[in-house]
């Protein structure tokens, strides 16, 4: 793991400052000469933007100085003491020993680690006493065509190959690798971002690392970027497989200033994310990224009281015609036998059978351990927490409570985060910090949109960009913001239409800007509560040319079909054609058979006439907005 500095030399004496030409610190933005200023104290550690407040310089020289010891760090990365002392000595400035008066002051003020069985202790009603070391759960992920699949199967093979090395179990959603000291890691088999995304935003938690697969020759892509901001909002551990190191194009220092680029430091470089180069296809250095979990998984302590009731999380679940409904679950804690009760998300009912993937019928399965089950009553989402309950009469009260609370839930509202009722949070004591995605069109623009958000942080509320990337919104960054209660923030962007519909089925806030400062402007008045009234754009529904008739000389009414939605007559209309927007004009004349009308509903047909276009062929899609005054404070 994170080497500390201090391990690796003797500690240095404060340097003699040197005085800089004209008095100042590289980049000309000191306001007082490191000379004049005295020894300067530093924290056991400190952010790079907190280093460069605390030394009056730009965070530019903070980090070039950081470079030239080759530590790539990000303007929020964490470096300790030893690290910075040698930053500011090198930018002129003395720095005071440690053990001197303020720092017993912060040693005292420091909160204290948490012990080990309040760090092992994942549910209320645990009893410390019974814990036990369990495997850890690893979910890989990464960038298409990286190797993910390959590396499980290289994880697998090379387990069933070593016989003396203990083997390898295989379940339908997951796989068991046992080392040769009887060590066993429970690798997902539903593997990407997605999957494990999807999984968290409906409340579970069951991965304890994230393997993120990189490919050497290739190095860090979009979907990698991805997965390591699902993997952040999720606070699990990285490591990073560096695979295809086989190739002759491989570079690894590229990769690692890729992922030092993406604020992922990695070990080499002075930072605590681990990495492994791995060949899936050669095997090499499959054995050292399974130890490397482990001691992963050793540091965080992973415990489980298996003689408590079971809980765990449904992984998948379908309909077999001849047993029922069949679910796939990761136990997480307690053990769970044939007979027990059980309720998952809206389903329940008595285990009637525990089974491994091969078919063999098991009496039980503890922590940490995969097993397929049979005599649910319906078939249970992926993501479902299942818990042993005490009878079938008290299943069935838990799931009709849920059914009436997930009811009143759907006419309420999503409760996802939105600018709307951000400043409400805050007045309650509640908002913490916004998370936002970013998206724009091109990756310059998105260092002076990050600065700027800096700057609108606050005692009461922090900014949390959770991801920053070029190009169109997607579902994927929809499926993050749902999972991480983060509003989408496009910057000169558009979002694809797979994500418009997440959104609205979500409840998540998207934000469409082509200027800053009107972004940051409502950003700013969100935080404060003085957010006024905004004109937004709703889609109405979208009609398909099916005939044009010709009405006089000019004329022309499209005959369509509503294929989603509703036309309202004098609603604005974009026709689209091949994928592009035509034209953008008004709805003139709205008719059903011989009737003028107001709206057309779905699955109806209806002429459209355009108040200036009529040039429409049959197939385009004539989509219906309307504009509408929003209150951006609810109440």
């Amino acid at each position: 793991m994170a080497r500390s500095r201090s391990g690796t030399r003797g500690r240095r004496g404060p340097r003699k400052p040197q005085r800089r030409p004209g008095g100042f610190v590289p980049g000309g933005v000191a306001t007082q000469d490191p000379l004049e200023r005295g020894a300067v104290e530093l924290p056991a550690t400190v952010t790079v933007k907190d280093l460069a407040e605390l030394l009056d310089v730009s965070p530019a020289d903070i980090i070039r100085e950081l470079i030239k010891s080759g530590i790539f760090a990000t303007i929020n990365q964490l470096i300790d003491r030893d690290t910075a002392s040698l930053v500011a000595e090198e930018l002129g400035f003395e720095v005071a020993e440690p053990g001197s008066a303020g720092d017993d002051e912060d040693e005292d003020e420091r909160p204290a680690a948490p012990a080990p069985a309040e760090k092992a202790k994942l549910w209320e009603d645990e009893d410390e006493k019974d814990l036990l070391p369990r495997a850890p759960i690893v979910t890989v992920m990464g960038h298409v065509d990286h190797g993910k699949t390959s590396l499980l199967d290289a994880i697998r093979s090379t387990a069933v190959a070593a016989g003396e090395r203990g083997g390898i179990t295989q379940h339908i959603g997951a796989s068991e690798v046992t080392t040769k000291d009887g060590k066993r890691v429970v690798f997902l088999d539903t593997p990407g971002h997605e999957a494990f995304t999807s999984m968290r935003a409906r409340g579970a938690k069951v991965t304890d690392i994230a393997v993120i697969v990189v490919a050497a020759d290739d190095g860090v892509m979009p979907q990698t970027l991805e997965a390591i901001s699902h993997a952040k909002a999720a606070k699990v551990p990285l490591v990073i497989a560096m695979n295809k190191i086989d190739k002759p194009d491989a570079n690894p220092d590229r990769v690692k200033n890729e992922l030092a680029e993406a604020g992922v430091v990695v070990e080499d470089y002075g930072g605590d994310t681990p990495m492994v180069p791995v060949s899936a296809k050669t095997r090499v250095g499959i054995d050292a990224l399974i130890e490397m979990i482990l001691l992963v998984a050793d540091l965080q302590e992973l415990k489980a009281n298996p003689k408590r009731s079971a809980v765990g999380t449904i992984i998948e679940a379908r309909l077999d015609k001849g047993r029922g409904p069949v679910a796939t679950l990761i136990v997480q804690t307690g053990t769970l036998h044939v007979g027990d009760v059980v309720v998952a998300g809206t389903s329940f009912g008595k285990i009637k059978a525990l089974e491994t993937s091969a078919g063999k019928r098991i009496s039980k399965t503890g922590p940490a351990s995969a097993a397929v089950i049979l005599g649910l009553s319906d078939v249970p989402e992926a993501g479902d927490v299942l818990r042993v309950v005490k009878d079938v009469v008290e299943a069935r009260n838990q799931v009709e409570a849920r059914r009436l609370a997930a009811a009143a839930a759907a006419g309420g509202g999503s409760g996802r985060a939105t600018l709307e009722d951000l400043y409400r949070q805050i007045q309650a004591g509640q908002a913490k910090e916004l998370r936002i995605i970013l998206k724009a069109d091109v990756s310059g623009s998105l260092g002076a949109i990050v600065h700027a958000l800096g700057q609108l942080s606050s005692d009461e509320t922090k900014i949390n960009i959770l991801l920053e990337a070029a190009g169109d919104i997607t579902d994927n960054d929809i499926m993050l913001a749902t999972a991480s209660n983060a509003i989408v923030v496009g910057f000169s962007t558009g979002i694809t239409e797979t994500a418009r519909r997440a959104a609205e089925a979500e409840g998540v806030d998207v934000r469409l800007y082509d200027i800053i400062y009107k972004l940051t402007d409502d950003i700013d008045a969100a935080l404060k509560g003085m957010l006024e009234p905004e004109m937004v754009e709703v889609v109405e529904g979208r009609a398909e040319v099916r005939q044009l008739f010709k009405v006089g000389k000019v004329t022309v009414i499209a005959g369509c079909y509503v294929t989603d939605g509703r036309i309202v007559r004098n609603g604005q209309a974009r026709v689209w054609r091949g994928g592009k927007i035509i034209v953008t004009d008004r709805i003139e004349s709205l008719r059903r058979f011989r009737d003028d009308v107001r709206e057309v509903a779905q699955n109806y047909e209806c002429g459209i006439g355009l108040e200036g276009w009529n040039d429409e062929v049959e197939g385009d899609i004539i989509e219906c907005f309307t504009i509408q005054a929003r209150s951006r404070i609810a109440g």
